[in-house]
């Protein structure tokens, strides 16, 4: 993969304007002039009690920190106070009374909010009004057990904040965070910004996963042509991964281009642009990295089991060899078994001690006896041997 430039350098231009939203005020908000200082609590299906799901929760105002509250209900507190603020907010496993309280303060669409209480949602991105929702599959190649691990990514994207449920370890967004810190004039351009380097993160991600999944190749192409008997279920495991790969990766294509798709129509920054489109370059270069590895696999299954059947069928003609040896071993056994049966059976009936026995008195009893043996061992010979049993 070309080395990509570090979006930490990159500098908005000084025409470009922040193309953040503003979050509507609810219909039955109070003024700001008649609000008490201290406002009511909200109920208890609003505000849950804080829960160490809250990764991280930061306010915002133009690209920098200004707040880092301790609960939902204080993050939401200290937005309502900065109209030019943005809340960005990292959570990891929420529980449901949490979800319902941002769906209540932001007004969330139902629908994303039940898709993100649940982990096993198929990347998408969908748009409800001002609100945008999309997942997400995050990847991780674990070196000590030659695995890739998948992460789930949700992120509600309104207009002043940004909300990531993260179902998994990957990715860390954390650093993404930092980054953007660092960068405040990045930043600064609104949710759409932090979004965007979401996607960078994610996309970079699979990197390392392409280069471990590339070595795990080479080996398995070693292994299959050395003949290793557990190479198939290698190959099954590895294939079986990438198609876990292929369905995280295929889905974003699409939906980076659908987002590039309005960038007219909502005004995204060019920076901005620049950014996604970066992301989109390297995205359908992975995409095509997974399919190329599915074929390979796919032909690499094929290849082992030609070999096995190959491996299979020179056993067989050993075996078929060896028993055809034996086969003749056999008939030269029996050959002499039979020729040598023949005078012993002569001579066991001449040695019957019986006195009514034909010829017992004959002059040339014992030289016939003999003459049949002789004759009987030759016929035997000769007829084994036209069989080629001797």
């Amino acid at each position: 993969m070309p080395e990509r430039p570090d979006h930490r350098h990159r500098r908005p231009s000084p025409s470009a304007k922040r193309t953040g939203w503003r979050r509507p005020t609810p219909p039955a908000a109070t003024p700001p002039a008649s609000r008490p200082a201290d406002p009511k609590p909200a109920p208890a299906s609003a505000t849950p009690p804080d829960h160490r799901s809250v990764i991280d929760s930061a306010v915002y105002r133009d690209g920098r920190r200004i707040a880092s509250p301790a609960t939902l209900a204080e993050t939401f507190r200290r937005l309502r106070d900065e109209p030019d603020g943005m809340a960005w907010i990292g959570l990891h496993r929420p529980t449901e009374p949490e979800l319902h309280s941002l769906a209540a303060e932001f007004n969330l669409h139902e629908l994303a909010v039940e898709d993100a209480l649940e982990a096993h949602q198929r990347p998408k991105l969908e748009r409800y009004g001002d609100t945008l929702f999309v997942v997400l599959r995050a990847a991780r190649y674990l070196d000590a057990s030659e695995e890739v691990e998948f992460g789930e990514l949700h992120v509600f994207l309104g207009p002043d904040f940004l909300i990531t449920v993260r179902h998994g370890a990957a990715p860390d967004l954390s650093a993404v965070r930092r980054r953007m810190e660092e960068t405040p004039e990045l930043l600064s351009l609104g949710p759409e910004a932090a979004l965007y380097a979401i996607l960078d993160a994610v996309v970079d991600g699979y990197a390392p996963v392409v280069a471990g999944v590339q070595n795990d190749m080479d080996e398995i192409e070693t292994e299959v042509f050395r003949g290793d008997p557990e190479v198939s279920r290698r190959i099954y495991e590895l294939s079986r991964e990438m198609v876990e790969f292929q369905r995280a990766t295929r889905p974003l294509v699409g939906m980076l281009h659908a987002l590039m798709a309005g960038f007219a129509k909502y005004g995204t920054d060019e920076e901005l642009q620049r950014y996604l489109r970066d992301v989109a370059d390297h995205v359908t270069h992975t995409s095509e990295r997974v399919d190329g590895f599915r074929q390979a696999l796919t032909e690499i299954l094929t290849v082992n089991a030609t070999l096995v059947s190959q491996q299979q069928n020179a056993e067989m003609r050993a075996l078929a060899e060896a028993g055809f040896e034996q086969n003749e071993e056999i008939k030269k056994i029996s050959s002499w078994a039979a020729i040598l049966f023949a005078p012993t059976l002569v001579g066991t009936i001449y040695g019957m001690n019986f006195e009514t026995m034909p010829e017992l008195h004959w002059a040339a009893g014992y030289p016939f006896a003999i003459l049949l043996m002789a004759v009987v061992c030759t016929s035997l010979y000769v007829i084994f041997k036209k069989r080629d049993w001797l």
